[in-house]
């Protein structure tokens, strides 16, 4: 399944999730501009949640009913950008893309691809990606909320580099 979503430019605010075929298949409430928690919804309600653990830089995805989906963390890795997504029984997977790539690999414990994703928008707007999900044990909102936590780290360590400078 492919769809397309985005960030806001406030990071706050609702923003459509798109089929291939451009029709509405859910949205995304980005819940803060002061924070980066937000829900993924289908068009029958409420999917799943992404947010940073408290005092951490681990994104935690929740169902709606508040069970634990999985945990993203960064990897260190000098020529290349890795995450990996736990999530517990259902296998370990690494989201890695090269350095200066905005197209992501999400793999499996056996290393097949089993979606990817990339960003879509140019350099000064705000994040807008296509998902496309071939995995058979991870639901494409919850892969949604993972897109938006590699987001997420990603402009909490451009925000801390351009602090540091």
């Amino acid at each position: 399944m492919q769809l397309y979503f985005r960030d806001n430019f406030f990071n706050a605010g609702y923003t459509e999730i798109m089929n291939a075929d451009q029709e509405r298949a859910g949205y995304l409430d980005l819940k803060s501009v002061f924070g980066s928690s937000l829900d993924v919804s289908d068009e029958a309600g409420l999917v799943c949640s992404g947010k940073f653990r408290m005092l951490t830089n681990r994104w935690d995805v929740t169902a709606a009913d508040g069970t634990h989906r999985g945990v993203l963390r960064a990897r260190f890795s000098f020529f290349s950008k890795k995450y990996e997504y736990d999530a517990g029984p259902r296998g370990m997977y690494d989201v890695s893309a090269p350095a200066f790539s905005q197209e992501y690999d999400v793999t499996d414990g056996a290393g097949r691809i089993v979606a990817s994703f990339r960003r879509t928008s140019g350099w000064f707007s705000s994040g807008a990606f296509v998902l496309d999900n071939q995995s058979e044990y991870l639901d494409t909102y919850e892969l949604v909320a993972v897109v938006m936590g590699v987001h997420a780290i990603n402009k909490r360590r451009n925000a801390a580099s351009s602090s540091s400078t």
